[in-house]
């Protein structure tokens, strides 16, 4: 169950209203099997959940399930609460560590931001005297859903990078992680200080400088250099990809939206008192006219939201997760080709030792250390790259069959919509 904020919008369903006795009814939803979930890792040793969550104010609290059967845990069911910042700080000691250099590290889940819907809900109430009630109620409720959705989705986000690591052979028995799953107390982990923020920005100034150098070189390896150049192709067209989803999926929104105030402004048309239009002969027919169609709008503005729910979930946020998953495929490429680039310096360092005759016990053993280091790294940067390919193709199959599924079952409700909103017009016409 997820808990909302107190003063926060009412929970909302998921968009699956029921058929009523209006008019038009909602078409039944197809009774067809749904694509299967894809899951790459069959190892149930280790599972992690997110079973709860409550929104406060400044942050969000999340109960973090986990099940287990390996030894090194002292129980084999427990949960324990973690905000945000705890999250983060997990993340940055898996991309600290040297020891996992030649791993994808999962991104870090988003920081938690309810600021846009708490803005709107607050805009819209200050022009509520500029709209109907009705209107007002509608627009409300989809506030409250959009809400609710950006906090599920912000659940699921934290939830997906806990089970990455959990599903990886080499993370999963990282010190800090399993700190993470079982201690049962705050961590006491704190957002960066100024003077922190600001090493944090040398620190990446210095890193994008250096990965121009680094990358400019031509890799050993063919593998690698078709992997470089894939990757950096790959992230700047799905970057592309997921700010037009987000447009696509804006205008979609605002379609719903647009037929909220059509809907009310029939519905306001077609209550209209009789006193008001004496001259006119058929308000009683005009009146139920009016009220019929705004009927169809309101049903056709349900599906335009689900459309653009689905949307959002399916394309959307795959595409951003994916964005910021090549991210980290691109960084490990570059860790790479900075340990290359170390062990071809030390084979110069080396030469330069030898040719002197000075300190060639020294540069032997550096050579040696770079070397074995860059082999390593090299082993294990391939079959991360190798999964990470696997994983990518599965999701996107994945969540475009569904999606398709989902387009056409929301069309097809669409135009029986319009089919039985037509044959009850023609049966209401003199």
């Amino acid at each position: 169950m997820l808990n909302e904020m107190e003063d926060g919008p009412e929970p909302q369903n998921d968009g699956k209203e029921g058929a009523d006795n209006g008019l038009f009814e909602d078409v039944e939803d197809e009774k067809k099997p749904r694509t299967d979930s894809v899951d790459l890792n069959s190892d149930t040793s280790l599972l992690v959940d997110i079973s709860d969550a409550l929104s406060e104010r400044e942050k969000v609290k999340f109960t973090v399930h986990t099940k287990t059967t390996l030894p090194e845990f002292s129980e084999s069911d427990f949960s324990v609460t973690r905000d945000h910042d705890e999250f983060v700080w997990l993340h940055g000691m898996f991309d600290d560590s040297e020891d996992y250099a030649g791993i994808i590290i999962p991104p870090a889940p988003p920081k938690p931001d309810f600021d846009a819907s708490r803005e709107k809900l607050q805009k819209l109430g200050e022009g509520e005297g500029t709209m109907t009630k009705e209107e007002f109620q509608k627009m409300k409720a989809e506030l409250e859903a959009e809400y609710l959705a950006t906090f599920k989705k912000t659940v699921a986000m934290h939830e997906v990078f806990l089970q990455r690591l959990a599903a990886h052979p080499t993370l999963r028995t990282d010190h800090n992680f399993k700190v993470f799953l079982e201690f049962k107390q705050a961590l006491d982990v704190r957002g960066r200080n100024k003077k922190e923020k600001i090493g944090s920005l040398v620190k990446l100034v210095t890193k994008s400088v250096d990965e121009v150098l680094v990358t400019g070189q031509k890799d050993v390896d063919p593998f690698f250099e078709r992997e470089r150049t894939f990757v950096v192709e790959y992230h700047n067209k799905i970057k592309d990809a997921t700010a037009k989803s987000d447009r696509m999926t804006k205008f979609d929104k605002s379609v719903a939206d647009t037929y909220i105030r059509v809907s009310s402004g029939l519905t306001a048309l077609g209550t209209l008192e009789k006193t008001t239009l004496d001259n006119v002969g058929d308000i009683p027919e005009n009146s139920r006219f009016f009220l019929k169609v705004s009927e169809l709008f309101e049903k056709l503005r349900k599906v335009e939201a689900r459309v653009a729910t689905d949307s959002d979930l399916k394309l959307s946020d795959l595409l951003r997760y994916y964005m910021r998953d090549t991210a980290a495929a691109k960084d490990l490429l570059y860790r790479r080709m900075r340990s290359l680039v170390n062990y071809q310096n030390a084979n110069k360092a080396l030469e330069k030792a030898r040719a002197k005759n000075k300190d060639v016990q020294l540069a032997e053993k550096n050579q040696e250390e770079a070397c074995n280091k860059f082999e390593n790294l090299s082993e294990v940067a391939k079959q991360e790259l190798t999964d990470y390919k696997t994983r990518r193709v599965a999701a996107f199959k994945k969540n475009l069959v569904e999606l398709a599924e989902l387009e056409v079952k929301h069309a097809k409700t669409q135009v029986q919509l319009l089919r039985n909103a037509i044959a009850t017009l023609k049966e209401e016409a003199p």
